[in-house]
């Protein structure tokens, strides 16, 4: 069923405003309200649907993270990237632990960062909703389960990552507080979202495609993620850009209005461009340490 949020579903507070209406180009056509919390900034999609109601809204061959689809122009764009942006993920947190360590990859889809961290001596473990995308994971031989509640208990990780996972999780604050248990005393998250003050976000507005409704329930900004993740103990250690982001979802946006493929690769220049000054990126990979 639809759920309706009389608050924050970060901070708790009752008080929020009207934001934007966004499309779900992907699926059902429909549109989707997204409304601002007056006291922490989160923007957050409002109706949404319910955990047992989501999941028809990620059906579609075109969901690539699900899917390792190839099809089209923009995905097998995004394939070719992947390769590049596993082993800079994967370098990022080596740097991050000092070498490889124990793994937790929260929502790991198919399970290709898993995969690559495995083959360079990390311990990993995945966490994967989607019985699909987790049947293909657990066929590279990597352990997966559901949800970070199917963890041991006891079991605790150097690094913690989440891909452009958080901003799709309905039980926001229970599920970082599992995390933070799960961390190592001295251990790493990074946690990579959209941005939506980037300036391909501004230039789009409303059509902007990494609202991406209804699968996306938060819309988060460096400060508002910053605030939800010292309210859960953790610490801020800076923050990394996602540069092939900006042309991605820009290549999305243009599709979605019928515009062209080098009006795509202009607005992700343009954004990036601005972003060197700004530090506003597509996407960010936030960093965070446990204390």
């Amino acid at each position: 069923m639809s759920e309706h949020l009389e608050r924050c579903p970060a901070c708790g507070e009752p008080k929020r405003q009207p934001f934007l209406v966004a499309k779900d180009w992907l699926v059902s056509q429909e549109s989707f309200s997204l409304e601002q919390c007056a006291a922490c900034g989160l923007v957050f999609t409002n109706p949404r649907p319910g955990e047992d109601e989501i999941g028809r809204y990620y059906q579609s061959d075109a969901y690539v993270s699900h899917t390792d689809t190839k099809k089209g122009l923009i995905n097998m764009a995004y394939q070719l990237v992947r390769n590049r942006t596993l082993r800079q993920k994967r370098q990022l947190i080596e740097h991050l632990a000092g070498s490889p360590a124990t793994l937790l990859d929260v929502g790991c889809a198919t399970g290709h960062f898993l995969a690559e961290c495995a083959a360079h001596g990390w311990q990993v473990q995945g966490t994967e909703p989607d019985p699909g995308a987790r049947a293909l994971a657990a066929a590279k031989g990597l352990a997966v389960v559901p949800a970070v509640f199917d963890l041991p208990a006891d079991k605790r990780y150097k690094v913690i990552t989440m891909w452009h996972v958080l901003e799709h999780v309905h039980q926001l604050n229970d599920t970082l507080h599992r995390l933070f248990e799960a961390l190592e005393p001295g251990g790493h998250i990074a946690i990579a979202v959209p941005n939506r003050i980037s300036a391909d976000a501004v230039r789009y507005g409303a059509g902007w495609a990494a609202y991406d409704v209804p699968r996306h329930l938060y819309h988060f900004d460096p400060d508002a993620l910053r605030r939800l993740m010292v309210r859960h103990g953790f610490v801020a250690q800076g923050r990394k850009p996602m540069v092939f982001d900006a042309f991605y979802v820009s290549m999305l946006s243009e599709r979605n209005r019928g515009g062209s493929l080098l009006a795509a690769l202009r607005a992700g220049l343009d954004s990036n461009r601005k972003a060197r000054t700004s530090g506003q990126y597509s996407s960010l990979i936030h960093l965070f340490t446990k204390p």
